[in-house]
């Protein structure tokens, strides 16, 4: 058992996701390491000042470019888009162990007659015209569907048969214009012992001992209590989860580690020891500031951030105008060892602006020289991301 105070948790998770001190991850190899570390990356298509996967990226991969993302994806093939927590992408070698899901989706599939001769429709003209998307086929049908692995449903029957084919694996991601997804014959693209291979872990509960500690892994620090760390391991209830835990100690892959003043017990993966000795010897890392995803892995659980941090963010995107307390699409912002506000930022592409609508800092947080020129180094870098040469300020 370890035992941290606040600071040295917020230190090791800080330094485990390359937010604290020196760049951790470099240029398109570090997007791949980061992306093995974490296991899975949160995708969401809106793009207000990036999406989701990029803005997690470009907070911790000194020099990225979305075009490294698009690579690793869509030519290089080394990641996939797949669900895993919620739609995502992940390393292309953990496609084995997601085989559960698409025999899910398979037997799913029969509950729709209509699905077997409308794929055959599919594949046809893939093998004629190419990768396509739901606007490049016109399918005849009337019924409602709805995925059996992740939240896609609708009556658009070319739509629905796409995404049934995609769920199942028989299709993959080819490419994306903007939110549109172009799919493509899976074969093509993923080596045949990734693609072909059986189910790695037949029994239930291994299948949920590697899903739970790739959460553990992709946030850094968990409890085992209820956490949006957990979303979409199927069936992954209290008891079962309890014993994953005590089986997972027991084995030594992860350890216990108590925080001071935080009730629950918070482990982490075995591996990280040698970080966590790190920061028992007490350096004092180079600060930098940085925006964060909404949906970031480091704040998967936006309770334990709370604890951990003093920083409570909801992601207002989905709340009424009317009730929003900051607004539409605003980012955690991040300097040194601490959350210092939150940021709303757009980009204007027709004008190439990067236009920072508001910042709103935390309570007692001091607008010290310091902190202004980190801050102004941070959003020169998200310019820069977003291919913005201006820079307007409306705060």
């Amino acid at each position: 058992m370890i035992q941290l105070t606040k600071r040295q948790a917020r230190q090791f998770l800080l330094l485990k996701h390359g937010l604290l001190g020196e760049y951790k991850f470099s240029g398109k190899q570090g997007v791949l390491d980061f992306a093995r570390q974490a296991s899975c990356i949160q995708y969401d298509p809106i793009d207000v000042c990036g999406k989701n996967a990029e803005l997690v990226l470009q907070s911790r991969i000194k020099g990225f470019t979305k075009e490294m993302l698009a690579e690793l994806l869509y030519e290089n093939r080394s990641l996939v888009d797949y669900p895993d927590k919620n739609l995502s992408i992940i390393p292309v070698e953990d496609w084995p162990y997601f085989e559960r899901f698409r025999q899910a989706a398979r037997l799913h599939g029969a509950r729709y007659p209509e699905m077997e001769a409308l794929t055959a429709q599919v594949r046809a003209h893939i093998q004629n015209y190419g990768a396509l998307s739901s606007n490049d086929l016109k399918l005849e049908g009337d019924f409602s569907w709805q995925s059996a692995i992740h939240w896609s449903s609708g009556n658009n029957t070319t739509r629905s048969v796409l995404e049934q084919m995609y769920s199942t694996g028989e299709l993959i991601i080819h490419h994306k214009k903007g939110t549109r997804k172009y799919y493509d014959i899976a074969k093509k693209y993923i080596q045949p012992n990734l693609l072909n291979a059986s189910e790695p872990l037949e029994d239930e509960l291994e299948h949920y001992k590697w899903r739970v500690l790739r959460r553990i892994g992709s946030v850094g620090l968990l409890w085992n209590r209820a956490s949006d760390a957990w979303m979409n391991i199927w069936g992954l209830k209290t008891a079962q989860r309890n014993e994953v835990f005590r089986q997972l100690l027991q084995e030594e892959r992860i350890v216990a580690v108590v925080v001071e003043q935080i009730k629950d017990m918070l482990y982490c993966l075995t591996e990280d020891l040698l970080l966590i000795e790190d920061v028992l010897q007490d350096h004092e890392p180079k600060l930098r500031c940085e925006l964060i995803a909404p949906l970031d892995n480091f704040i998967w659980d936006r309770r334990l951030i709370n604890e951990l941090f003093g920083f409570d963010y909801t992601w207002e995107i989905y709340t009424p105008a009317i009730k929003r307390k900051y607004g539409y699409y605003v980012l955690p912002l991040l300097y040194g060892e601490s959350f210092i506000g939150r940021a709303e930022i757009i980009v204007e592409r027709k004008t190439g602006t990067l236009v920072v609508k508001n910042i709103w800092y935390e309570n007692g947080v001091k607008q010290t020289t310091q902190l202004r020129t980190a801050l102004n180094n941070c959003i020169q870098r998200f310019a820069i991301f977003n291919g913005c040469e201006t820079i307007s300020a409306e705060i």
